[in-house]
């Protein structure tokens, strides 16, 4: 019968501490692109919208991977797919210091880190965060969130500098021995994919909710039927569109373009990743004593009023300043969509349901990549991309506020 620890630590803090470590340096895999793009463009003569179209299948490969290792996840566990994942990107990251053509970027980076890095998400968190809590919930999602914010502050500047003096493939190689020789070991020795396979129950429950619940037959089905699941799908979508795809592949470039150095912009990455770690975990604070749409809805007002004004940030003080405020929003939708995705479609169904929902995100993630490189190419700056993924942001807003949350107990 499973119980609960009430004298000692709950096994469920080490399954977080051990998840947040692992996304924490899969964020910095995230990150590279962006800072080695000027790199490969010196060294290789590839143009942006080269370079770009490698990122941009690398979001759409780590898109559409999720939902089916969310589904593996559901059915076969956490751990197992989080291995097989963290081994492709290694050897992906690893293999790419002796890349010499295009197409090999296109492979290594496009398809092979892009499917690996599926597995290392919060695709991964979700699944096992949603098993293994049932109070804080939301906190604990906040928290994961927080670990690709707390990655990108302490890797952009670190990876910079090699980057800078040693060259992309130290950059490159850094993060590569990081995952093989950190994260991958302290996945295999601790992870663990549900309560029941310590003998405990969920992190709150007290015994409350002992069934263990298995995965629906076909939870797309019903899910799919929903408008609920495209209005979260949608405005996740539009996340993407906002973030990761435009910011993490074209920040550093448009700010060298605009006067600003290389450190400066990766301490402005740097400074925008501590806003987002304390807003992030806020988010999910929010979301246990609040509920998740209104919040959400916030957010992404704020995100499009901040895209709007930063084409015409011209100082490093207005360039932190912008980086504290959309910093402190980044990620914040994080805990709000996989806490909403789990309370409408059940927490047995989290890993594909949000998987789906996170393979929207990257198709917004992976046209803004595209898109933005393509703008570049004709009109040589990032203004209009900048300034109509704000617009988007707005759409989002309204999005968001026709989502029926359900009614759940509060802690």
């Amino acid at each position: 019968m499973p119980k609960s620890h009430t004298d000692s630590v709950h096994y469920a803090w080490v399954i977080l501490a051990v998840t947040f470590l692992c996304l924490f340096m899969a964020s910095a895999l995230r990150s590279v692109p962006g800072i080695i793009m000027l790199s490969l463009e010196q060294e290789f003569a590839w143009n942006r919208e080269t370079i770009s179209g490698a990122i941009s299948l690398n979001l759409l490969l780590f898109g559409l991977a999720g939902p089916f290792l969310g589904r593996l996840m559901d059915v076969y566990g956490a751990k197992r797919i989080s291995v097989i994942t963290l081994i492709l990107s290694v050897a992906g990251a690893g293999g790419s210091v002796f890349m010499q053509e295009s197409w090999q970027l296109y492979l290594l980076w496009g398809l092979l880190i892009g499917a690996g890095s599926g597995g290392t998400s919060m695709i991964m968190g979700s699944a096992l965060i949603n098993r293994w809590f049932h109070k804080h919930r939301g906190l604990a999602l906040g928290i994961l969130g927080a670990a690709f914010s707390s990655g990108q502050l302490v890797f952009t500047p670190v990876l910079m500098q090699i980057n800078v003096h040693q060259g992309w493939r130290a950059a490159t190689l850094f993060i590569a021995v990081g995952l093989g020789l950190v994260a991958l070991p302290l996945v295999l020795k601790f992870l663990r994919d549900d309560p029941e396979s310590k003998g405990l129950s969920a992190y709150g429950d007290h015994g409350v909710h002992r069934t263990v619940l298995k995965p629906d037959q076909n939870p797309m089905r019903s899910a799919m039927r929903s408008p609920q699941f495209w209005l979260l799908a949608l405005s996740f979508g539009i996340c993407g569109l906002t973030t990761s795809g435009l910011f993490q592949t074209h920040l550093i470039p448009h700010g060298i373009e605009h006067g600003f150095t290389e450190m400066t912009m990766a301490m402005s990455l740097g400074v925008m990743g501590a806003a987002d770690v304390f807003g992030t975990v806020l988010s999910g604070w929010l979301c246990d004593r609040y509920g998740k749409r209104w919040p959400l809805a916030f957010y992404y007002l704020v995100r499009g009023a901040t895209l709007i004004v930063l084409p015409s940030i011209d100082s490093t003080g207005q360039l932190m300043l912008f980086s504290i405020i959309y910093g402190m929003n980044w990620l914040s939708t994080i805990p709000a969509t996989s806490a909403l995705t789990a309370d409408l479609f059940g927490k047995q169904n989290v890993g594909v349901v949000f998987g789906w929902i996170c393979f929207v995100h990257q198709i917004g993630a992976a046209i803004a990549a595209y898109s933005a490189g393509y703008v570049h190419s004709l009109m040589g700056d990032y203004h209009l991309a900048f300034v109509a993924s704000g617009l988007f942001a707005f759409v989002a807003t309204g999005i968001v506020v026709f989502i029926k949350e359900p009614q759940v107990v509060r802690f």
